[in-house]
């Protein structure tokens, strides 16, 4: 198939979006798939997120999209994110009644509730708008597609993740005391959390827990110069990649992911494939992967539940995440895409460059047009 991406999430950012996309596209490439991205990194004028710089919103996209659409020709489109890109896909869906899906991988409305004095109510009504007419809604646990449908969305479905388990390895761990151990000189054990450095993602949460040993914390984002200046006992490091983060992994004692607002955690079976047992809260995507796992402890007391990983066994936390294949992700992202049957998606190119014959040029953006379920266009 030729499957669109519209994303808002893309490179130079780095998070769970950006990496799960990216290696789904190079397991569907395996498979014969062809893709078309669209991302901020296409050229597009963009503006700064507020209050999160790094990410990069693009404006007045819609009509690049539209030609984009109209000479690939996909089979299938995709929007990841409900940013503005995101809306532009959706708006341009709607407009020409082209099925499309989408995936909810962030908890919007509590990401938004706290970073602005907004309810989460409201956060609530906007995603589900956003998702109205996606074909299929992909979210990563059975726990968050059950959430979702209590608060009214339609069409969700499950689509697991995966874990490079030649990169995140247990054999890349290096002993204490040796002279390239990444944490030479820190108290053991040591504690370890990776991602982005924001307030959704609690990471003060892990920093206040009384624990033995040392905190360290990889990566960046918004909230870093104000954890560093709060809290100068905790060792950030700054962000790692490849090799250098797949080390320090290995390396850990275990891993905390105190997040209550991410759909799944990729980070957790990263650490898990690197041999390091897991503690985290009760919430949608810990709640999915770890218990039974032995591999890991959830608990209310995510001290408690990071002093419990202390005595886990790391091969069977290395075990578990084996379970996890990416090929197995892009199988399920591919029989999740909404798609015309092959003979209504030739009924629909022809009418549609049959049209675009008779109005060549598309209109000028006038912002997104009053919804209209996406039923296929056809003679």
């Amino acid at each position: 198939m030729r499957i669109m991406l519209i994303t808002d999430a893309w490179e130079p950012q780095v998070n769970g979006v950006v990496r799960t996309m990216k290696r789904v596209i190079a397991e569907c490439e395996a498979m014969g798939h062809e893709w078309e991205i669209v991302s901020p990194a296409d050229g597009f004028r963009t503006i700064p997120l507020p209050t999160y710089s790094e990410i990069r919103l693009a404006i007045g996209a819609k009509r690049s999209i539209e030609k984009r659409f109209d000479s690939f020709e996909p089979d299938a489109i995709h929007i990841a994110t409900e940013g503005t890109l995101g809306m532009a896909g959706r708006a341009m869906c709607l407009k020409h009644k082209h099925p499309f899906s989408t995936s909810y991988h962030t908890r919007f409305p509590e990401y938004v509730s706290a970073r602005f004095p907004v309810p989460i109510s409201w956060g609530y009504s906007f995603v589900r708008w956003f998702h109205k007419y996606s074909g299929k809604v992909m979210v990563a646990t059975p726990s968050m597609r059950d959430e979702l449908e209590a608060n009214r969305f339609i069409n969700v479905v499950s689509w697991t993740r995966g874990v490079d388990t030649d990169m995140f390895h247990p054999d890349k761990r290096i002993e204490d005391g040796a002279d390239n151990d990444p944490f030479k000189g820190l108290p053991r054990p040591i504690f370890l959390n990776v991602g982005r450095v924001a307030v959704e993602k609690n990471i003060e949460a892990f920093i206040e827990l009384d624990l033995p040993g040392s905190k360290v914390i990889i990566g960046e984002g918004p909230q870093l110069a104000e954890l560093q200046a709060k809290y100068p006992e905790v060792h950030f490091l700054g962000a790692k990649f490849g090799e250098d983060l797949a080390t320090h992994f290995a390396s850990t004692d275990v891993f905390v992911f105190p997040s209550l607002t991410d759909t799944f955690g990729l980070v957790i079976l990263e650490a898990m494939a690197s041999g390091v047992p897991v503690a985290a809260y009760d919430a949608p995507g810990p709640r999915d992967i770890i218990p039974g796992s032995d591999a890991g402890k959830i608990d209310a007391d995510l001290a408690e539940a990071a002093k419990a990983c202390l005595t886990l066994d790391r091969a069977t936390a290395r075990g578990y995440a084996e379970k996890y294949s990416w090929r197995a992700c892009a199988e399920a992202f591919v029989e999740n895409l909404a798609t015309l049957p092959v003979p209504e998606r030739r009924r629909f190119w022809k009418r549609l460059r049959r049209r675009k014959r008779v109005d060549p040029e598309p209109a000028a953006d006038t912002g997104v047009k009053p919804d209209a379920p996406p039923s296929p266009d056809l003679d």
